[in-house]
């Protein structure tokens, strides 16, 4: 299995049976980046089914495509979702997105790598 995956909007490092994924500063995501994010974690996943890490603090912006796109297809072979947020913009936008989006697998913000990882711990 693969254990790590760089491409122009994140890195992304399976460890510990966790899926971890670092957006990179200051991207804006759209539709064609949804699409790509979704395809390189699959590709490191390899079928399997595991919990999700995602820090996006540094995500600029997402627009509703992307949103709507992550919250079902970007669904696919995940347990549970934690995003890692820094107030108040990506803590506004996992906000947003998890009250209108309303993805179908457990999925909370944290503002610490330690709690995220004790949350998806249960899903391990």
């Amino acid at each position: 299995m693969l254990n790590y995956i760089e491409n122009s909007y994140a890195s992304y490092k399976f460890m510990d049976d966790i899926v971890y994924i670092r957006y990179h500063i200051g991207i804006t995501i759209d539709r064609k980046a949804a699409v790509k994010i979704v395809e390189d974690r699959l590709i490191l996943q390899e079928g399997q089914t595991f919990p999700v890490l995602c820090d996006i603090r540094g995500v600029k912006d997402i627009n509703k495509s992307a949103r709507d796109y992550l919250a079902i297809e970007g669904s696919m072979l995940i347990k549970a979702v934690a995003f890692i947020v820094e107030p108040p913009l990506s803590e506004i936008m996992s906000k947003f997105y998890l009250k209108a989006s309303k993805p179908p697998i457990p999925s909370r913000a944290f503002q610490t790598m330690e709690e995220a990882k004790e949350f998806l711990n249960e899903y391990i």
